[in-house]
């Protein structure tokens, strides 16, 4: 009866002959991980400035709207004060549209220089693993042509 090969024993053979420096991939993980960090303190720091445009905005316009629907005495009264709310609320509009460009602005800078700086330590990591490695693949070979000598 045929028998099968073992597999493991050869993968195993063949692995061990191809050393991995898992450091590599720890400092890349160590990498990503700090610039998960940072772009969520970036994200976090964006919602809170909005959430707070976002509150003072209606906090201001709950006011307002309190103000225009009192009773008044006259007629015209009623008109001024809509006039009056319309063009409160286009100006404060524009300048709550203003702060959250503002937001923006800078989460787009923040971003941009985290992605740069995530870069450099990725490309010194990936540059430092791959010398490390072609150090162990010369000295492998270099074992391997002396003993067969």
């Amino acid at each position: 009866m045929a028998k099968t090969q073992d597999f493991t024993a050869m993968m195993k053979d063949m692995m061990g002959a191809f050393p991995v420096d898992t450091k590599a991939f720890e400092e890349a993980y160590k990498t990503t991980a700090t610039l998960n960090e940072k772009l969520s303190a970036v994200a976090l720091e964006a919602a809170d400035k909005s959430t707070e445009i976002s509150a003072k905005w209606t906090k201001d316009t709950l006011s307002k709207l309190a103000d225009m629907s009192k009773a008044k005495a006259e007629p015209a009264d009623y008109a001024k004060a809509m006039t009056d709310f319309a063009s409160a609320q286009a100006e404060v509009a524009a300048e709550n549209m203003a702060a959250f460009a503002e937001i923006a602005k800078k989460v787009q800078m923040d971003t941009v220089e985290l992605m740069m700086a995530a870069g450099k330590d990725l490309t010194e990591d990936a540059t430092a693993a791959m010398k490390k490695a072609t150090e162990e693949v010369t000295s492998a070979a270099k074992k391997a042509t002396a003993a067969a000598k």
